[in-house]
């Protein structure tokens, strides 16, 4: 065997050994869980149906938790965030599709809706996600959720009085265990209740 053929050789030789390292020490990539909300609408009085259409945009979010990796806090001034735990979508857009959900099965108006439809609004709805996390402790971890709202009239052309509402919501929920699937159970907790308590303030405020 000549030299050049001998230096094929060794370089094929090296080849096969550095794949078969990096397959020896490679890691298979870790799968990621996706979580949602899920919840029973809340339960409405028998009240009288108000002849109102209400949109609602999608809500705007703090920088903070405006992605869909879920955000937890262990300390003060701290936020961390699951490398392989996700939330499905952006809380915005979770807020905003069971908030419209919430609105349209309580029938106590004519209808709601989020996105591109044919219906003409009277009314609008926007506000933001301010916080959306997983807050831990020696002892529990819990679920926190704050929302900002705002109830406007859209033919109101008078800007000062279009304004019918603005308010802030929260709810704190503990989880039944450590781990985010329960934190999800948690959330859909915080949800639900927040949701149950725009849709009597908003009812209240347009009944008046």
């Amino acid at each position: 065997m000549n030299y050049s053929k001998k230096i094929i050789y060794l370089i094929i030789l090296s080849a096969l050994l550095a794949c078969g390292c990096l397959n020896l020490t490679q890691q298979p990539n870790k799968k990621i869980s996706y979580y949602t909300l899920e919840y029973d609408p809340p339960e409405t009085a028998n009240l009288k149906s108000l002849p109102f259409v209400i949109y609602i945009e999608r809500f705007n979010v703090a920088p903070l938790y405006d992605s869909n990796r879920i955000i937890y806090s262990q300390k003060k001034f701290k936020r961390n965030a699951y490398i392989y735990h996700k939330w499905m979508a952006n809380p915005g857009d979770l807020v905003s599709y069971y908030l419209t959900r919430d609105i349209k099965r309580s029938s106590l108006f004519s209808t709601a809706f989020s996105s591109n439809s044919s219906y003409s609004s009277t009314h609008i709805i926007n506000g933001t996600v301010d916080e959306f996390f997983e807050q831990d402790n020696d002892k529990e971890w819990k679920a926190v959720l704050s929302i900002n709202i705002t109830l406007m009239s859209k033919d109101e052309p008078d800007i000062s009085k279009s304004v019918l509402m603005q308010k802030r919501y929260s709810a704190i929920e503990p989880c039944r265990r450590k781990n985010p699937q329960a934190l999800a159970e948690a959330m859909s907790k915080a949800m639900a209740n927040i949701s149950d308590r725009i849709i009597k303030d908003v009812y209240k405020c347009l009944e008046d």
